[in-house]
């Protein structure tokens, strides 16, 4: 098919170089065909009779094989070989700087199938292909792409080389095993002839019906371009791929010419065999322009071996073979294709490829991808212009019809109909059996428990049967260890996934996918404790002891300040000093009560201030003493040296931890705890006989295992809060499409209520009457620092009153005392501390009665002036 579309293309293309007879300067472009009749020894032979007739190029072989061997040939004699068939990734120019492939290699092609695969959320396929270099390397490069998107091939099931094929016996026998397996994506990367040997055996094993998903690479739809016989309706809902050429005049013109010489139908490798020779043409007529000049030579290692039949010191070399390359990798020109241009790694431009889809005996295109933009539904051309988006809400292809006739997209995968059934470990615990044990007298494989119903359930919500089989892990004497049982599933020999009170760490879900967490987890902390409720001195633990001491002190400053300001003004602070006490004690202590009423036994405003600041104060300690009072009247409250996490990292006490639990190493690596402090207990019992002995101060274990040991043991609590946020779910391995079917499906049992009804008929029962697992620990007690703030703004308050009133007595003090003094005091050498008694009377004499004994004072010290004055006057 490749070989006689290229013949047709290779004579039109060397029809139009040779129509003008100035593009090579008066030169003609010869071009000499070889028919190898693919075989690689008639392909070996025909370059070698082209190296004896002085060949400016070589276009081909078709396929890898050959290109890996023929390149060797054309590296030694320098002459440039071109290929648009053979498009084996691993050609690489280092190896092979004298080969050029002219059409995209199938590094591109894998890469296109690889981003289809990603779009449509598969993650798993199987590839077909034959056991030649191009199909081998095509399949590794895809495997490559693969992996970088977190896809693999799961199998790979090789063929003989395609021109071996005779029977379609070993196609048979592939099929068959890829039928048994788990994947339905199968990629076929193979040749007309082993692809058609394929299709016709799949129907026939019924694998073209509906949840099979098939790609076929390029040959198919060139296959159906050259209009070669094929039964199309045999194929409907496979995907292929062809590259794309741009529309344009001169490919629409090409096309009409061909089809009025037709003798096989115009597939796209024709028009790159048409642009491969005006390549060359262009790369000569660039060489002679340059003034360039072709020659030839004896290769010098040829002539020197010696043989009776083969005659290689025949064998040209091409002198201007690296000058011819060099213009070859510059060509820039329009093609049939589109552009031609090369990259500098030799590679062609803009790569991409139109993706097909076969229905009801047709062609249906839905889309392109191509290395700029990837997948679309509009030509790539279109966004060369615009920077590169590979974002995945930018990927779009249109609707497909799937083998079956479908419209929805195949899951991709279905459990393998092997006989074998899902092997799922289960921890066969020693403790805790609500959640997983065997049902006793029953075979090895009879299990119950609340995560056995919460996996039966769900799988009961899959579109599909999930055959399984439960097997025990440990040995049932004590809980084993879960790292292992994870581990199992990882390596896929012992299990295919876990099910069980199997906790979602770090560490585990690095080596297998979990599902949706089915219960919520976490560790915390389990201590014995005491209730404090009976009490009869309850009635202060609102407070703390300094909070008591600040709050009675400062009713106690209080009280002073208003005395001291209210002292020489007020009445009601007179008299005795036991009636002036109750007075401030009685104000103080009632001020809260009647704001108005008893401010109006004060009559400065420096002690309304102080007063009403204080009453602020009252009224906010009062509301939270109430509130506090009032919560540990109504609720149990539980008493322990042991508050949560913080305290028992600080104590020295030793601390229990569940056998085979993830608490232990978590305690160790993030906690810091010494090793030597944990104690590994095996069940409830043991946990119990610890805490009541003092064997450990408390215990470290996920809290439904906490919350169920609490239901038969009342003398113990939670304290604290959780310090680990985590769950439970069921182990898968990686890349699993089971474990986000099973996501989904535990996600509809929680919205229906049925995860809730599971958990009540297996965890939620209670031989405590008043347990004290909701208890997270004592309600917290108020405290100084709570109310630091206000008793800041009190004692401010006071300061300044007191300042102010100091002051004013200060100044009415010295205001006052000279004329007393110069009275009472006639001797300047008293004492001060005559002085200090005088002002402290000052200070405790009524300020009324000092302001008339000041007017009396004042009138007798006029009358005296005024009887001298008389008495100097007579």
């Amino acid at each position: 098919m490749y070989g006689q579309t290229a013949s047709l293309a290779f004579k039109a293309a060397e029809e139009d170089v040779n129509s003008d007879l100035s593009f090579l300067g008066g030169s003609k472009l010869r071009i000499m065909i070889s028919d190898a009749q693919r075989s690689g020894f008639l392909s070996i032979m025909g370059a070698l009779q082209f190296m004896e007739t002085d060949v400016v190029a070589i276009i081909g072989p078709q396929t890898s094989i050959m290109a890996h061997v023929l390149s060797h040939l054309a590296n030694e004699l320098t002459v440039p070989m071109l290929s648009f068939t053979a498009l084996d990734p691993t050609l690489s120019p280092l190896q092979f700087p004298f080969f050029v492939q002219t059409a995209p290699n199938d590094l591109f092609l894998m890469r296109a199938i690889a981003e289809m695969i990603t779009y449509y959320g598969w993650s798993d396929v199987v590839a077909l292909y034959n056991d030649d270099d191009n199909s081998r390397n095509g399949v590794t490069a895809l495997g490559d792409e693969l992996e970088e998107r977190r896809c693999k091939i799961s199998y790979k099931a090789v063929l003989p080389l395609d021109v071996v094929i005779t029977s379609p016996a070993e196609i048979i026998e592939e099929l068959t095993k890829i039928r048994g397996m788990e994947s339905r994506i199968i990629v076929v990367n193979t040749f007309p002839n082993t692809g058609k040997m394929i299709f016709e055996e799949a129907e026939r094993l019924g694998m073209m019906e509906k949840g099979y998903v098939w790609i076929a690479t390029t040959w198919l739809s060139s296959l159906v371009d050259s209009d070669l016989p094929l039964d199309l309706k045999s194929l409907n809902g496979v995907l292929t791929l062809r590259l794309h050429t741009p529309d344009s005049r001169k490919k629409r013109d090409f096309v009409a010419r061909w089809k009025k010489n037709k003798t096989i139908g115009l597939n796209v490798y024709g028009l790159y065999a048409y642009d491969t020779v005006w390549i060359i043409a262009q790369a000569v007529k660039s060489f002679l322009e340059a003034g360039g000049n072709l020659t030839f030579s004896h290769d010098a290692k040829l002539s020197n071996l010696k043989g009776e039949a083969l005659n290689l010191s025949a064998l040209s070399r091409f002198d201007e073979g690296p000058q011819l390359l060099d213009y070859i990798m510059r060509t820039k020109m329009s093609g049939l294709t589109g552009p031609v241009q090369f990259h500098r790694d030799r590679s062609m431009a803009q790569p991409s490829y139109d993706i097909i889809n076969v229905v009801d005996g047709g062609f249906r295109q839905i889309g392109y991808w191509s290395n700029h933009s990837g997948l679309s539904t509009v030509p790539p051309e279109s966004f060369y212009n615009k920077p590169s988006n590979r974002s995945s809400s930018n990927q779009h292809l249109n609707s497909v019809t799937w083998p079956g006739g479908t419209s929805v997209t195949p899951r991709g995968w279905v459990f393998p109909n092997n006989g074998k059934l899902l092997r799922i470990g289960v921890p066969n615990r020693a403790s805790f059996k609500d959640f997983v044990s065997r049902v006793n007298g029953s075979s090895n494989h009879k299990v119950q428990g609340y995560c056995i119903d919460v996996f039966e359930a769900a799988v009961k919500l899959l579109s599909y049967p999930v055959p399984h089989e439960f097997i025990f892990f440990g040995d049932g004497l004590q809980n084993p260890n879960y790292n292992d049982l994870v581990n199992k599933v990882a390596n896929g020999v012992d299990f295919d996934a876990a099910v069980g009170d199997i906790a979602i760490v770090t560490k585990r879900t690095r080596i297998v996918d979990y599902t949706q967490p089915y219960i919520e987890s976490g560790l915390v902390v389990v201590a014995p404790v005491t209730a404090l409720n009976e009490n009869p001195w309850a009635f202060l633990r609102p407070f703390t002891p300094p909070m008591w001491a600040v709050t009675a002190s400062f009713f106690m400053v209080v009280g002073a300040v208003i005395w001291i300001l209210e002292h020489r003004t007020n009445d009601e602070f007179r008299g005795p000093p036991r009636r002036q006490i109750i007075t401030i004690l009685w104000l103080v202590h009632m001020s809260h009560l009647n704001c108005l009423h008893h401010g109006e036994n004060t009559t400065s405003t420096l002690g309304r201030m102080v007063l009403l600041i204080w009453l602020f104060v009252v009224l906010i300690i009062t509301s939270s003493y109430t509130a506090s009072l009032t919560s540990m009247l109504t609720v149990q409250q539980l008493n322990s040296p042991i508050k949560g996490v913080d305290t028992l990292i600080s104590s020295s006490g030793r601390i229990g931890f569940q056998v085979g639990s993830f608490a232990e190493n978590y305690m160790i690596d993030e906690l810091n705890i010494a090793r030597s402090r944990l104690v590994a207990l095996g069940s409830p019992q043991e946990y119990a006989t610890a805490l009541q002995n003092g064997t450990v101060s408390a215990i470290v274990d996920e809290r439904p295992y906490v919350d169920l040991f609490l239901s038969d043991y009342c003398k113990f609590a939670i304290r604290g809060q959780e310090f680990t946020r985590c769950g439970w779910g069921f182990a898968f391995p990686r890349d699993s499409p089971l474990a986000v079917d099973m996501s989904t499906a535990i996600l509809g049992l929680s919205e229906t209520g049925e995860l809730q009804r599971i958990h009540d008929r297996w965890l939620s029962k209670s031989n405590c009457s008043s347990p004290h697992g909701s208890q997270s620990g004592d309600s917290e007690q108020l405290n100084v620092h709570s109310f630091w703030g206000m008793f800041l703004v009190c004692g401010i308050a006071c300061l300044v009153a007191l300042f102010i009133h100091f002051v004013k007595v200060v100044r009415n003090f010295i205001k006052h005392k000279p004329e007393e003094e110069e009275k009472d005091i006639p001797s300047p050498e008293s004492s001060r501390l005559k002085k200090l008694q005088t002002f402290l009377a000052y200070i405790d004499e009524k300020e009324e009665e000092s302001k008339r004994r000041f007017k009396r004072k004042r009138s007798s010290l006029s009358m005296n002036a005024n009887s001298s004055i008389s008495s100097r006057q007579v």
